[in-house]
């Protein structure tokens, strides 16, 4: 199987090539990526504990589920597709805004990521992935602020910016 690729990108979106994903987590080289936030209507947001042998941030609690879009898949294509893969359902998903982040790993690696917000909505309870997912848990969008503040350690550096910054982006 060919190792996955991702869309390298510059600092206005606009592609630039492909590169195999852990090569430009090596290099930290700016990629396009996205991260889904699915929020029930108790205002919940649905969190997942990333597996704990993935290679980077292992363990730690983040958004719904993030990913890289494919050569020639749309932002919405590609979070129905992830979601799919790592929870085990699908739902109509939105845009919300996108940012630049870079965020360098104690095992050498860097997320230099154009990431793009995708929401929606969601009632029941996911068939999570093991392979991709530890765990997963409904949380009020507020506590998981309040509890950043608190153990920022738990929690992916994505997922933190996202938090600090763009939070009240967060909503259907």
């Amino acid at each position: 199987m060919e190792e996955e690729k991702v869309i390298l990108v510059n600092e206005n979106n606009e592609q630039i090539g492909l590169m195999p994903k852990l090569e430009a987590h090596e290099k930290a080289l700016l990629h396009r990526a996205f991260s889904v936030f699915i929020i029930n209507g108790k205002n919940q947001l649905m969190l997942q504990q990333r597996a704990v042998h993935k290679y980077h941030s292992p363990g730690l609690w983040t958004n719904t589920c993030c990913s890289h879009q494919r050569d020639g898949e749309t932002n919405i294509k590609a979070g129905m597709r992830r979601l799919e893969e790592e929870m085990g359902f699908t739902v109509a998903l939105k845009e919300s805004i996108s940012f630049i982040y870079k965020a360098p790993f104690d095992n050498g690696l860097t997320e230099h990521e154009y990431d793009h917000i995708l929401l929606g909505s969601y009632e029941k309870e996911p068939v999570i992935n093991p392979e991709e997912v530890a765990d997963w848990k409904w949380m009020e969008i507020e506590a998981i602020k309040e509890d950043i503040a608190i153990q920022p350690e738990i929690y992916t550096a994505w997922f933190k910016i996202i938090f600090d910054k763009f939070y009240s982006h967060i909503t259907i």
